[in-house]
């Protein structure tokens, strides 16, 4: 027999603040978490604008003395997962640590902490490098540190697929208890990568928005006068639990995690396949997966980047595997007010679909003003929706080709 996988416990970090009813509140509200950048000097980019973390105090959630041997990236996955067991109302210490795992996913890992010990090595020379630089830096330490500190002595494991990434950490620890490796797993993702070489970076692909003089209407889905994706940072972390095991420990139950689907375009390194085939296949992987049909589903909150090619491949991705539903079911991104936060996107948003399950409510898509003929679905322009949720879809795609989607369902 299946082993059902639910949700009991959630914690966040994002643009918009921090905690789960925060964080959903104001993704109702419309709110945009975007602004200029404040944390480096901008003068000589392009891109001068970000949806930061405001008002972040690592030392809130961590000692002092570990902070200082974490990234960023790290700090707001500790944050988020500790958070996301005390929603949880787990004691650490009634659980059987060998059936408690970790899988979380982020795109770029310690990348400040990268441009800070490089510009030191240039300046002081090699033999000054931090004796903490490699763990510092490589993209496994967030979840071994939630691990670590946590006392989550089970499977173990670190997925960077790019913009795919926590969504393909989410499913694979929806596997991993299904298979009955674990029964409970912290899972989602964590990103902090607005850093100047970053930035640049994007910046020299043109992949981000220049709409620096109002930043909060940068990050437009679907509009015919986007520009491109604004960059984001945070964490989004579940708890998913074996349902007998949340059962016989009274854990309130949020959601069920029913369906996961991935695939790849095997097409180019940064643009999505024509049409949106790979999205189409993860799509309909995951439906199945779900066991349900497309008219189950009520919400889908799509990857929705504020790039031309994403959103126009997506919306025809949609159109080809929900065919008449396409129309009917309710899409939106909350990247319109999140900005994109690369690894982590995923996680916040598969925590905005299961307050959409909870709440009988869909978050808007803001900053559609001109709609692209292109894109023409039902995106839930400018705001939020009262909808009886029963099935919630979420999409990610990343860079390389990678696309995962995965579905939430209303418990019953």
């Amino acid at each position: 027999m299946k082993r059902r996988v639910v949700v009991t416990g959630m914690g966040c970090i994002t643009p918009l603040g921090t905690g789960k009813e925060e964080f959903f509140e104001a993704l109702l509200s419309g709110k945009s978490g975007i602004d200029k950048i404040t944390r480096f000097d901008t003068t000589d980019f392009s891109t001068k604008i970000a949806a930061e973390v405001k008002d972040f105090i690592p030392e809130e959630y961590i000692n002092r003395k570990e902070v200082k041997r974490m990234d960023r990236y790290t700090q707001f996955a500790v944050a988020a997962s500790k958070m996301a067991v005390e929603d949880a109302d787990l004691d650490i210490n009634e659980i059987e640590a060998e059936r408690f795992g970790v899988l979380l996913g982020n795109g770029i890992g310690g990348i400040s902490t990268l441009e800070a010990q490089h510009q030191k090595m240039l300046e002081k020379g090699v033999k000054r490098l931090s004796p903490f630089f490699i763990p510092l830096m490589i993209s496994n330490m967030g979840a071994g540190y939630v691990s670590m500190l946590l006392g989550a002595k089970g499977p173990n494991m670190t997925v960077v697929t790019a913009c795919a990434s926590s969504t393909n950490a989410i499913g694979e620890a929806y596997r991993v208890i299904e298979r009955g490796d674990a029964d409970i797993m912290i899972t989602g993702g964590m990103e902090a990568s607005i850093t100047p070489i970053s930035v640049g970076g994007f910046c020299s692909m043109k992949a981000l928005s220049t709409n620096n003089e109002e930043p909060q209407k940068a990050s437009r889905p679907f509009d015919l006068n986007r520009d491109g994706f604004v960059m984001g940072e945070g964490s989004g972390i579940l708890i998913f639990e074996e349902l007998d095991h949340a059962i016989k420990r009274g854990a309130k139950i949020y959601a069920e995690f029913v369906g996961y689907g991935m695939s790849s375009d095997a097409y180019h390194i940064t643009a999505p396949a024509p049409g949106g085939d790979g999205a189409v296949r993860a799509m309909k992987s995951a439906i199945k997966d779900a066991g349900a049909t497309y008219s189950d589903i009520d919400y889908i909150n799509a990857h929705g980047t504020s790039t031309p090619l994403n959103d126009k491949f997506e919306t025809m991705a949609i159109k080809t595997a929900f065919k008449e539903h396409a129309k009917k079911v309710c899409v939106s991104s909350t990247k319109s007010m999140t900005g994109h936060l690369l690894g982590a996107a995923g996680s916040i948003e598969a925590i905005a679909c299961v307050m959409a399950i909870m709440n009988s409510q869909v978050p808007p898509t803001i900053n559609l003003d001109t709609p692209d003929t292109d894109c023409d679905l039902d995106y839930v322009k400018d705001k939020a929706r009262n909808v009886n949720v029963n099935y919630a879809l979420s999409n990610s795609l990343g860079f390389g080709g990678h696309n995962a989607t995965i579905i939430f369902k209303k418990y019953e």
